[in-house]
C-alpha cells in the first residue's frame, strides 16, 4: 500500500555534524580497499572523483589497488548477463582482486551494487562472491548486508519495506512495473520476504536482522553494532534508511563491528557506496565541467530502457525543437536482414543531424519484444541484440558528438564498453541527482567526451530534457 512522502520528514532529528565526525574516525581507521563490483554503469550515481573500470584485467585491478582512494569499481554488466555468463565473470575477478591484494599486502570488501529497484542476478552473485572470498583468504563472511536505499532516485527502506518515490507517494517496490522485470521479477512484500523468495528458502524472512529506523534516529549505536555481532551463517542485514544520516549512522556500527572481526558481504544500492567511501557532496555540474572540446556538432541521446519512466522522458525531450528523434524498430529483431536495414537508415539520418549541429535522440520502439518460446534466457538474449543494436547508433559513428547521453542500464553499459570502447573513466559527478557522468579516457572512441549514464528508472518526467538542456546551452 502506498503511503504519503510526508513520512520521510517525520523521522527524529540527528546532529549529523557528531555522526560525521564519528564516522570519518571509524574509516580513517579501516585499511581495507572497497572493490565495486557494478552490474551496470549507473552505481556510479552518487560518487565523483573515482575510477571506473569497464574490465578486469590483472593491470586493471591493480591501478585500482594503488589509487589513493579507497574504493574503486569494477563494471561487470552482468545485469545484461546470463546466469553462465555471470558466474565466469564473478569467479574470474574475486580471483583476480585475491592475487593483487595479496601482492599488495591489502585486505579488501566486496561490494555488489545492483539495481535499487531489486532487480538483478541475486543472491547469485553476491554466493559466488562468498565462496571465493572464503576459499582464497581463509576467512568467513559472516553476514550480507542488503541496503537498496537510494535517495537521488526516490527509493526508501521503511519498516523493512522498500519504496519507490512516484510525485507525492511512495509505492512499495513489489507494486511497481520494476517488479514485473521479465527476467528478474519478484512478488514479496518486505525485504526479509525478498530474501525468502530469492533465496527459494535458503534464508527464512523470520532470520533476517533488521536495523530499525528507531534505533537509528535514536543514534543507537551500540544495539546496532551488538545486532551485527550476532549475525552468522551468511545470514541478512536489513538496513532502513530514508536520509543518508541513517546510513551513516549504520556505517558507525558497521565499522565498529568489523574492526572486531566480523565480515560482511555487501548486496547495495548506489548510496552506502558514497557514505563507506568517504565521497563529498558536490554541485551538480555545468557544462563548461563536462565539454572539454568544444565543437559545432549535434549530441546524441540513445535510449534502451523500456519503463514507462524512460517513456515519458523520451516523449518530454521531444518538446525540446533542436531535437531530431529517430525510432529504431525493435520488432525487426528476429529478422537479420531487416534489422540490420533500419540500423543502418538510423545511422544515416544521425550522421547528418549530428554533422548539421543538431542533437539527435534514438530510441527503440516502445513496445516490448518477447521471445517466441517464453524462456527468460532467450528473453535475455533478444534484449541483449536490440542493446548492441542501440550502442552500434554510437560505435558506427564517423562524426564525433558533442556529448553522449545513453538511458537504461544495459544500454549504457553496452554504449560505454563496446561503442565508446572505454576502459578506464573518471567519474565527474552528476548532471542531475543520481545521473552520473563519466569523462572517457584517451583510449576511447571519442576522448574526453562526457558520457551521461542515465538510469532508465531514475528522474522526473522533465529530467531528460533538462540534462539535454544542460548540454547545448552555451
Amino acid at each position: 500500500m502506498a503511503i504519503h512522502t510526508d513520512i520521510l520528514t517525520s523521522y527524529k532529528k540527528i546532529n549529523e555534524a557528531k555522526v560525521d565526525t564519528l564516522l570519518q574516525k571509524e574509516i580513517e581507521a579501516n585499511n581495507k580497499k572497497i572493490v565495486v563490483l557494478d552490474d551496470d554503469p549507473t552505481g556510479v550515481q552518487t560518487v565523483h572523483d573515482i575510477s571506473v573500470y569497464t574490465n578486469w584485467t590483472k593491470d586493471s585491478i591493480r591501478q585500482g589497488f594503488e589509487e589513493e582512494n579507497n574504493l574503486f569499481y569494477v563494471l561487470t554488466n552482468s545485469r545484461g548477463f546470463t546466469v553462465e555468463q555471470t558466474t565466469k565473470a564473478h569467479n574470474e575477478i574475486a580471483e583476480i582482486v585475491d592475487e593483487v591484494a595479496k601482492e599488495r599486502g591489502k585486505e579488501y570488501i566486496f561490494i555488489s551494487r545492483s539495481d535499487s529497484t531489486l532487480r538483478g542476478h541475486y543472491p547469485l552473485e553476491t554466493t559466488l562472491l562468498k565462496e571465493s572470498y572464503e576459499k582464497n583468504t581463509g576467512k568467513v563472511i559472516d553476514g550480507e548486508i542488503m541496503c537498496p536505499f537510494f535517495k537521488e532516485g526516490g527509493r526508501f527502506t521503511i519498516d523493512n519495506v522498500h519504496y519507490v518515490k512516484y510525485g507525492e507517494e511512495l509505492v512499495p517496490a513489489n507494486e511497481t512495473e520494476f517488479a514485473k522485470d521479465k527476467t528478474f521479477g519478484y512478488i514479496a512484500a518486505t525485504m526479509p520476504e525478498y530474501i525468502e523468495e530469492k533465496t527459494k528458502g535458503a534464508y527464512k524472512a523470520e532470520d533476517v536482522t533488521c536495523i530499525s529506523l528507531e534505533d537509528i534516529r535514536n543514534v543507537n549505536i551500540d544495539k546496532i553494532e551488538a545486532q551485527l555481532m550476532e549475525v552468522k551463517d551468511f545470514n541478512k542485514i536489513i538496513v532502513n534508511a530514508v536520509d543518508y544520516v541513517d546510513v551513516k549512522v549504520f556505517c558507525i556500527a558497521l565499522y565498529r563491528a568489523m574492526a572486531k572481526g566480523k565480515v560482511f558481504m555487501f548486496r547495495t544500492a548506489a548510496a552506502i557506496v558514497k557514505v563507506m567511501g568517504a565521497v563529498t557532496d558536490q554541485p551538480l555540474l555545468e557544462r563548461e565541467q563536462m565539454v572539454v572540446k568544444e565543437t559545432t556538432n549535434g549530441g546524441i541521446v540513445v535510449v534502451g530502457s523500456h519503463t514507462d519512466k524512460t517513456t515519458k522522458q523520451v516523449e518530454c525531450l521531444k518538446e525540446l525543437k533542436d531535437i531530431e528523434s529517430i525510432e529504431l524498430d525493435a520488432t525487426l529483431v528476429k529478422d537479420d536482414a531487416a534489422f540490420e536495414a533500419e540500423v543502418q537508415r538510423c545511422l544515416d539520418k544521425e550522421e547528418a543531424c549530428i554533422k548539421a549541429g543538431k542533437t539527435v535522440c534514438c530510441y527503440t520502439t516502445r513496445d516490448l519484444i518477447t521471445a517466441d518460446t517464453g524462456d527468460k534466457e532467450d528473453e535475455l538474449r533478444l534484449s541483449v541484440k536490440i542493446s548492441d543494436a542501440v550502442q552500434s547508433l554510437v560505435g558506427r559513428l564517423s562524426v564525433t558528438p558533442s556529448f553522449v547521453i545513453a538511458k537504461g542500464g544495459i544500454t549504457s553499459s553496452d554504449v560505454g564498453t563496446k561503442a565508446l570502447a572505454v576502459q578506464k573513466a573518471n567519474v565527474l559527478g552528476q548532471i542531475r541527482p543520481g545521473i552520473p557522468v563519466w569523462q572517457t579516457g584517451n583510449e576511447s572512441k571519442f576522448p574526453l567526451t562526457p558520457y551521461v549514464i542515465f538510469p532508465g528508472n531514475v528522474g522526473e518526467i522533465t529530467t531528460l530534457k533538462e540534462a539535454v538542456e544542460v548540454l547545448i546551452k552555451k
